[in-house]
């Protein structure tokens, strides 16, 4: 993509989503299952919101939106990590971008069960056009049909194991890994099915 996501943060504010997090606790809830990280937070009471103060995860020369790695975030991380109890290490770009993908995956395939988008393809469209996914690679439930939904279900099941039980499979993605399925398979044959 053409920025990652802590980038993206910086573009969008990071006292934006500090924000959502402060309603959303002020009403006793919270925006997202799962162990959540307090970097942004720590970074909001700092002051660095991203772009538009020149320091959020990364620092920002004046006039120039090009990211420059600050120690500083290397700090609070491991403080984080510390305070949880984990070990870090240092992860592989492919382990990454699984992750990623992975997520994206699941969550578009809550999306289509769900009924919020029609088709795979709708989900992919707006990665490509609306967050910079790689056209080359066609979007994450592209990417899902590549690689094999059985695969996306097992690493799913991994991450489950590993990192606790807010990565559940969607269950579209159960369903079409049983019998072999696609996501565009899948798509074709609800048309298919809907034809006069």
């Amino acid at each position: 993509m053409p920025v990652g996501p802590f980038a993206m943060q910086d573009i969008a504010g990071i006292d934006v989503g500090a924000r959502i997090r402060q309603y959303l606790r002020s009403i006793g809830k919270e925006r997202s299952e799962g162990p959540q990280s307090p970097v942004a937070d720590w970074l909001y009471d700092m002051g660095r919101y991203g772009q538009k103060t020149g320091a959020g995860w990364y620092k920002y020369e004046a006039g120039s939106r090009t990211p420059i790695p600050d120690p500083l975030i290397d700090d609070l991380a491991r403080k984080a990590a510390a305070a949880r109890g984990i070990e870090r290490r240092a992860i592989a770009e492919d382990e990454i971008i699984a992750r990623i993908m992975t997520a994206l995956a699941n969550e578009g395939a809550n999306i289509l069960d769900e009924g919020y988008a029609m088709r795979p393809g709708d989900v992919d469209v707006i990665y490509v056009y609306g967050f910079g996914f790689p056209r080359h690679r066609g979007g994450p439930m592209f990417y899902a049909d590549t690689v094999g939904l059985d695969t996306i279900l097992a690493r799913i099941l991994h991450y489950q194991k590993d990192f606790g039980d807010y990565w559940q499979p969607a269950p579209l993605i159960s369903r079409l890994a049983a019998s072999g399925g696609s996501f565009y398979s899948w798509s074709a044959e609800r048309r298919g099915a809907s034809a006069p």
